[in-house]
């Protein structure tokens, strides 16, 4: 059986819809507005917390990165500290006074970004200072800081070594650049390779250290480093 067609003035009759759910809605905001105040003054602190938050790292950042930028540019002014030229004296201040620059990053605005830059920075002055066993620590606080992204971690790998190395920990070096190089795939593997085979010939390795070249002037034909490991065959 058809459904039976309703007319205009049954129509015009009954509730309307629009009108029915506005009442309802009334009806239920009215039944419980002293909840949804509660909500609404939440959601309202929640959205300024964040707000306040992100204002406050903003504000962080931005102090945080002109610290750094001071640090970097007092960085960049010197040269190297140790040569045995006249200056020196003074640029070893200076160096020292880029480190105390960076350490404040670190130490004044440790929220920031910038502040995790800041410290390979010092691990750098340190390395240059011939304080080995502070710049271990500063690259070591940044590979904790950047675990997780491999080719920052493979890069302070290799500055850790060069750090082990120049302790005279040679076997400490070879078993940090030693995974750099079995990563086929590494971005770095080239130096990490020559290294590894330098560290090979000091530590009196020296089947290990040819065994290494060959691989190189095997696999690396376009090297622009591929003349000298030839040479050192």
């Amino acid at each position: 059986m058809a459904n039976k067609k309703i007319t205009r003035k049954e129509l015009l009759k009954g509730p309307d819809e629009f009108l029915t759910l506005s009442n309802r809605a009334a009806i239920f905001f009215g039944a419980h507005l002293r909840e949804l105040k509660i909500i609404g003054i939440a959601v309202a602190v929640v959205v300024a917390g964040y707000l306040s938050v992100y204002a406050y790292m903003g504000h962080i950042n931005k102090k945080g990165q002109e610290a750094y930028n001071l640090a970097y540019d007092a960085l960049t002014d010197i040269a190297d500290a140790a040569a045995p030229e006249p200056g020196a004296i003074a640029k070893k201040e200076a160096l020292g006074k880029a480190e105390g620059l960076f350490e404040q990053v670190i130490e004044e605005c440790g929220m920031s970004k910038a502040a995790r830059l800041a410290l390979p920075q010092v691990a750098h002055i340190k390395f240059a200072e011939k304080k080995y066993d502070d710049a271990i620590l500063y690259y070591e606080r940044f590979a904790e800081e950047i675990s997780g992204d491999k080719e920052y971690e493979d890069l302070t790998s290799m500055a850790l070594a060069s750090c082990y190395e120049a302790k005279g920990e040679l076997k400490k070096a070879i078993s940090i650049l030693t995974p750099l190089v079995e990563v086929s795939t590494n971005p770095f593997r080239e130096t990490a390779m020559l290294s590894l085979e330098r560290l090979y010939r000091l530590d009196n390795q020296p089947e290990k250290a040819n065994d290494i070249l060959k691989r190189f002037v095997q696999e690396y034909q376009t090297s622009p480093f591929l003349p000298m490991a030839k040479a050192r065959l």
